[in-house]
């Protein structure tokens, strides 16, 4: 059953169409918060995109609970609602789950491989003419790596996930606190959902990381002396040393994106389904990072590329 994006309250259907014409369509409201229960049924794909980069918590509960409800259609002649089997209509919803998540697979590792090929091979990647069967096995060995450190992270976020919502449950069941009732992100919680999550997620990484990847940042060296500021406050060591870490040659644009932002929109993703304690949420990441981490350590020998860049970037 679809649901409220506002107040996450479920609800039977998200608009009305008359069946005079597809594009007659009225949205239903909320009976509980008074809100339309979902505007984002007529937005465009490119809304949905930007939204999902800026983590909207409305695009995330659309995408995840209510892509593909059936809407109530009304036929007007005789002022009757046609009905709808909700069995059937669940059963086809969580179907085009994983077909959607199959499909988010192969493109975000197409991408992740795209993208961490040429952060290990940045003078290929600039001149295509220098293309070789060589580097074409070298690409499939970094698309297959990626394939199974995907897998490996998925599967231990589902896992460190359903033991944290026992866990949850547990904690709540234990404190006595009597909530209104079981929200309807979890009374509509899948399996499905967590990996779909973390897909969605992982737009706003990618996005960034595809642009560091065609605009790099500039190498060029200027001339002359640093600037340096002159007063007690910058005279400090520690002071100094923290103002380094921002310098051109230091900082590592690709790597914050991946893991520190990467990490972030994850948590924020899995927030939104488990409904959960950020406490949770960020210890579902962790295991999944360390998962990851340990099956690259298994892999970066056979890749045959550059050991210390192939585990830098392994972290989603």
């Amino acid at each position: 059953m679809p649901i409220c994006i506002t107040c996450t309250e479920p609800t039977p259907y998200l608009y009305t169409v008359y069946s005079d014409s597809a594009y007659n369509l009225r949205l239903e409201q909320c009976k509980k918060c008074l809100s339309f229960a979902d505007p984002y049924v007529e937005h465009d794909s490119l809304t949905l995109i930007l939204d999902l980069i800026l983590l909207k918590r409305g695009v995330y509960r659309h995408l995840l609970y209510n892509r593909g409800s059936e809407p109530r259609i009304v036929c007007e002649t005789k002022n009757a609602t046609i009905p709808t089997n909700p069995s059937n209509a669940e059963l086809a919803r969580e179907k085009a789950r994983w077909m959607r998540i199959l499909r988010l697979s192969s493109g975000t590792v197409l991408v992740d491989a795209f993208i961490r090929w040429a952060q290990l091979n940045p003078t290929i990647c600039a001149d295509i003419s220098q293309w070789s069967n060589d580097t074409s096995v070298v690409f499939l060995r970094i698309l297959v790596g990626c394939f199974v450190e995907t897998v490996a992270f998925h599967g231990g976020v589902m896992l460190a996930s359903i033991f944290v919502l026992h866990v949850s449950d547990w904690l709540t069941a234990a404190s006595h606190i009597r909530k209104e009732g079981v929200s309807g992100v979890r009374q509509q919680f899948r399996i499905s959902l967590i990996p779909l999550s973390v897909h969605y997620s992982s737009f706003t990484k990618y996005f960034l990381l595809f642009l560091l990847t065609i605009w790099r940042p500039s190498t060029s060296k200027i001339d002359g002396k640093p600037y340096r500021y002159h007063g007690p406050l910058y005279e400090n060591a520690l002071v100094i040393r923290a103002l380094e870490i921002w310098d051109e040659d230091k900082l590592d644009r690709e790597w914050v994106v991946r893991n520190i932002l990467g990490g972030v929109a994850a948590g924020f993703g899995l927030r939104v389904v488990l409904d959960c304690h950020p406490f949770f949420t960020t210890a579902v990441i962790l295991v999944g990072w360390v998962v990851k981490t340990a099956v690259a350590e298994l892999l970066r020998d056979w890749v045959s590329v550059d050991q210390d860049v192939w585990l830098a970037y392994s972290i989603p």
